[in-house]
Parts: structure tokens; C-alpha cells; sequence
């Protein structure tokens, strides 16, 4: 999968690099509403300036006051995006990985505002102020400021995205920094895009730009007058509307561009480059730059809008009422069946729903299983059913990292007749820990305490002990990987001759020098239709236009499975 090999890989064929003079910067804010669609509109631009030969960069500022969103809950926050170097990050740096080829992003991408204060003060309990009343503007403010630079500094464009809404409190330091930012890099620098809703009212059959002038009045308030305004409707907007919204917005109609809602964000791009945005941006900035080379994302776009065929998919987890707890995991199945033009549909289930009722019916309509991450043991039991089905009735299945653990206990308890057999996570004084808490090692203490955070290398076996080939080595076609972690329990070594005589077969390990141990990263089922668990997040490599091999694989078994029971 990707390594920083691919992205220079990427840098040097690209077509036409533009050398800039002078660092540029786009700088986008969100108005009116939270969630209108900020992330995927900043990875859209990078993509865009990306294929016109711009080398960019993306970077998350979050106004919460949390240091980074590890520890904070799935269904307030979404999932947490890990970086190859363990940092843990907001989920749009997802969407910027998922855009943009060229960008090996780390944690100098996200930073949030918990993280900012903490920087300060510490710097001020070392004396670094030297004596200096300690505020927000100035100390705060540089410290965004240098922040921002930082994460940049070998790049020509670097694309801010300002967590938050417009209007919130806690928002208004980033903003007086990127205002001084502006003041600082020069005006023909530093670029406002603004992104901000125009509903339709029905009863009216108009378009109200009311909420776009309040937005961008709170905006100009303290001292940022967008540039560039991007209006979140259902429709395209026609020209008269742009021309008011420029109007009561001190500016031209021709900045006001459509963000219409499309069937898949990966439309956004094409969308923005069928409206000039991107040719607008570079005008803007005064950049000479080739035309974005988009042909090979049009024609992965053209294959999702046109599938041959579709599987149904069961992802049995315990965050179902939030998608984007779990949104790198949908994306990369979405880009496994665009490889073969196979549309996905996603039944997320509940799995305390299927603990309490103790019955398989859910699962009878799924072609395939997944069972993804997670922490904590409510809806354990209800996960260890739908596997348990999804073994006995050869339907494929697929368990990332807490699945894969789920399916080791499964198949111990069902299989090996262990019937205690259990994890430490879930009861510490258990009998038969088949799954063990990690041991204590100086390379994963610098890497998030007893948590296994960022990537490590996997080694693939080609082939089982009975000689065939492993569901593994066919998906990657390689014996050396490299794939991101993050988890505190692991199978224990323990029990594993025992169960590999039971048929469990081991097709991926980790060898740890320190410990002399060797860490389970995959393992399979012979005999199945497609029956796989990794110890990683492979989800978190999958990209539009390069879909990760084990998610391809998975979605052309499970396309298989379903003809071969038609």
C-alpha cells in the first residue's frame, strides 16, 4: 500500500510542477451550520490543485479543547483517523488522504486548540515567556500561526481548513491568526473561502440568501472578507443569486460558486472544476498552472455511477446510529466494489440488537459479514453471533482489528469447544485469555503507552500449513507490508499451536525484536468462501483510485459467494 516511496513516486510524474516564489494559502471557514461539508471541499481543492501541478498540503485546525480526539466518543466525534506516525486525528484527514496522492500527512497536519494552550503553557511553566503576561492574542495566535507554517513548510499551497462555525466562541483565535496570516504573507498571498448554506424554502419556491450575508457579516467583523464563497444547496445556483449574495457580501458574483449535493463526494472535484473554481483559485493567487489531469477520476466515477452488479453487506457494530464513527471503514468498501463496478449497499446492525434477540434473521439477507473496531464490551456477544454465522453458512467474512480478535474467540469457543474462552479486555480474570493484553515494549510505549498506534510492518505467509495459498498473499500479491494499528490487545501466543491444529491459519505476523516475540496480524479460514480478520486498519490505506487489496478481494468474494447461490 501507500509509503512515502508512492508519494515521491506521485511528485515526480506529475505533469507540469509549478515553482512558486512566495508560499501561498487558502484559508476555508464554515457558516451557518456545523457539518455542511467542509472537509470534503478543502480535499476537493487539494485534489484539484494537486492535478494542476501545485504541490499542496492539507491542515486541520479543531477548536475543541481535548489535545486530539483519541479518547473522545465515536458518536460525538466520528472515528479517529491514524497517521503512519500514531498520531491520532480528526476524520477529514481521511478525506484529504482519500484525495489527494502527494501528501504524506503526520501529526504537524491536525492540531487542535486543546493542543495549542497546552504548548503555551507548558512553554510558559518552562519560563519561555520570560515573564510576560501570557493572553491569547499574542501567545495563542503565534502559536496557530507558527503551527500552520510549520506543518508546511516544504510545500507551495497550503490548504487550511478552520474547524468549527463561524459565530462559535471558541473558534475566534484561529481566526485572528489566519487573520494576521493574511496581513503578514501579503494579500495576493492568502485566499477566503468561505463555505456557507443556501437553502431552498419550499412553500416560497426561492432561494434564501439571508443565512449566506449573516455568515459572512460575522466574518467580516472581525476583519476576514472572504474571497471565495462556496453555497451549499440542493440546486446549482442560478446567476442572479450569485450576483445578489456578491451584493450584500462585498464582493462580485463571479467569487460565488454551486456546492450542490452530489450521490458521492468523490463528484465533488469534477463538480468544482465544471464551475471554475479551481480556475478561480489559481487567478486568484496568481499561479500559472497546467489543466488538471482528472481523466482517470472521471472514469472511476463513471464506473460507481454505473455498476454491473451489487452485494449487501452486514457491518455488525455497536456505533450504527453515527455512519461517521466508521467512515474510512465505508469509503474503502465503496472503493473496493468500484474496482469490479459492484455497488455496495451497507446495512449497519446493530449488535446488542442481535445479542438480545439471539437469532441469525438479521443476517440472512447479507451476502457478506463485517465485523469492524472498537472498544468496551457492550454488543461483544452479539458481534461473536453474526461470526459464528458467518462461519457455519460460508458467508464471507471479513474482522478488522477487534472482529479479527471476536473471530479468534469465536472459533475457540465453537470450534475448540473452549467455552470460556474470552478477552482480557472483557473479563481480566478470565479463564482462557485467548486474546492478552499487549506486553509492555519500549517501541509501542513511544508510540502511545500500551496502545499500538501507527504503522508496522506485516509479514505475509503465502502459503498454510496444508500448502494452498493464503486468502492474504492472493489479495496483496507481496510477503512484506506495511499497515496502521491501533489497539491494546493481541492473540496470545499461548494458545496458538492449538489452534492452528484446529484448522485456524496464521497469514500474517509481526516479529518484534526487542520482545523476540512475534505479534498475530492475520488470520484465515481454509475451506471458505472468503473468511479473513487483520489486527490493523486497512481501511485507512483504501483511496479512490487505488482501492486496498483486501477490501478488493473481500467484495469479489462476496459477489462470487451471491452468484454461486443464485
Amino acid at each position: 500500500m501507500e509509503s512515502p516511496q508512492d508519494n515521491d513516486e506521485f511528485r515526480k510524474n506529475r505533469q507540469g510542477p509549478v515553482m512558486l516564489k512566495q508560499k501561498k494559502y487558502i484559508f476555508i471557514t464554515g457558516g451557518v451550520l456545523s457539518s455542511i461539508g467542509k472537509g470534503v471541499s478543502a480535499a476537493s481543492i487539494g485534489m484539484l490543485m494537486e492535478q494542476r501541478g501545485v504541490e499542496v498540503s492539507l491542515i486541520k485546525m479543531d477548536p475543541y479543547l481535548n489535545v486530539d480526539p483519541g479518547t473522545m466518543n465515536p458518536f460525538q466525534h466520528g472515528e479517529v483517523f491514524v497517521l503512519d506516525d500514531g498520531s491520532e486525528t480528526d476524520l477529514d484527514l481521511g478525506h484529504y488522504s482519500r484525495f489527494v496522492q502527494g501528501v504524506q500527512f503526520t501529526r504537524k497536519n491536525s492540531f487542535t486548540s486543546g493542543r495549542i494552550y497546552d504548548s503555551v503553557l507548558r512553554r510558559e511553566r518552562a519560563g519561555g515567556y520570560l515573564g510576560e503576561t501570557v493572553q491569547v492574542v499574542p501567545h495563542i495566535t503565534d502559536e496557530i500561526k507558527r503551527s500552520i507554517r510549520d506543518a508546511c513548510q516544504n510545500v507551495d499551497l497550503a490548504i487550511v481548513e478552520v474547524g468549527g462555525t463561524v459565530g462559535d466562541i471558541e473558534s475566534l483565535p484561529f481566526l485572528e491568526a489566519i487573520r494576521q496570516i493574511n496581513r503578514e504573507e501579503g494579500l495576493q498571498n492568502v485566499l477566503f473561502v468561505h463555505l456557507t448554506l443556501v437553502p431552498y424554502i419550499e412553500t416560497a419556491a426561492e432561494l434564501k440568501t439571508k443565512p449566506t450575508q449573516h455568515s459572512v457579516k460575522e466574518l467580516r467583523e472581525i476583519g476576514i472578507q472572504p474571497d471565495i464563497l462556496l453555497c451549499r444547496s440542493d440546486r446549482r445556483l442560478p446567476q442572479e443569486v450569485k450576483d445578489k449574495i456578491g451584493l450584500f457580501c462585498n464582493m462580485s458574483g463571479e467569487d460565488v460558486f454551486s456546492a450542490i449535493d452530489v450521490e458521492s463526494i468523490y463528484e465533488v472535484p469534477l463538480y468544482f472544476h465544471e464551475e471554475g473554481l479551481d480556475q478561480k483559485i489559481t487567478e486568484k493567487l496568481g499561479l500559472s498552472t497546467t489543466l488538471p489531469q482528472l481523466t482517470q477520476w472521471e472514469n472511476q466515477v463513471k464506473k460507481m455511477r454505473d455498476p454491473l452488479s451489487e452485494v449487501t453487506l452486514g457491518i455488525v457494530g455497536k456505533y450504527t446510529d453515527w455512519r461517521d464513527s466508521y467512515k474510512s471503514l465505508s469509503e474503502a468498501l465503496v472503493h473496493g466494489g468500484v474496482a469490479d463496478q459492484i455497488q455496495v449497499r451497507m446495512q449497519y446492525l446493530d449488535a446488542e440488537e442481535i445479542e438480545k434477540e439471539k437469532s441469525w434473521d438479521q443476517l440472512k439477507a447479507m451476502d457478506g459479514i463485517l465485523v469492524p473496531g472498537g472498544f468496551g464490551k457492550r454488543g461483544i456477544e452479539g458481534k461473536i453471533q453474526a461470526i459464528q454465522y458467518a462461519r457455519v453458512n460460508q458467508v464471507p467474512f471479513f474482522g478488522i482489528c477487534l472482529g479479527m480478535q471476536l473471530a479468534v474467540i469465536e472459533f475457540a469457543r465453537n470450534v475448540g469447544q473452549l467455552k470460556f474462552a474470552n478477552s482480557e479486555e472483557f473479563m481480566p480474570e478470565g479463564k482462557d485469555l485467548v486474546i492478552q493484553l499487549m506486553k509492555s515494549q519500549k517501541s509501542l510505549q513511544e508510540k502511545g503507552g500500551n496502545m499500538r498506534l501507527g504503522s508496522y510492518s506485516c509479514q505475509i505467509l503465502p502459503k498454510s500449513l496444508g500448502g494452498s495459498p493464503t486468502r492474504a498473499f492472493e489479495a496483496y500479491q507481496k510477503e512484506f507490508i506495511s499497515e496502521r494499528h491501533r489497539h491494546r490487545f493481541e492473540v496470545s501466543n499461548q494458545y496458538l499451536p492449538w489452534l492452528q491444529e484446529l484448522g485456524l491459519v496464521i497469514s500474517g505476523k509481526h516479529s518484534c525484536a526487542e520482545s523476540k516475540t512475534e505479534l498475530i496480524e492475520m488470520i484465515e479460514l481454509p475451506n471458505h468462501p472468503w473468511f479473513l480478520g487483520c489486527q490493523f486498519h486497512p481501511e485507512f490505506l483504501s483511496r479512490f483510485l487505488n482501492p486496498h487489496p483486501l477490501f478488493k478481494s473481500f467484495i469479489q468474494a462476496v459477489s462470487l459467494s451471491k452468484k454461486e447461490k443464485l
